[in-house]
């Protein structure tokens, strides 16, 4: 189990479906688990996208 951070929220997440994930490490998250690490450039664009498309 891990404590992951969510748009600024804080909530725990299993890492059994993923090996040698670490702290600062990115993470594809589903239901509570984390399905895939993604690398940093990636997590940035796809934060980007959902901000803009939340209008913010």
């Amino acid at each position: 189990m891990a404590r992951v951070s969510v748009g600024g929220a804080e909530q725990t997440a299993s890492l059994v479906l993923v090996q040698g994930v670490g702290v600062g490490d990115y993470v594809l998250l589903h239901v509570g688990f984390a399905i895939s690490r993604i690398d940093i450039a990636e997590a940035h664009a796809t934060m980007d996208r959902l901000a803009e498309l939340a209008g913010q």
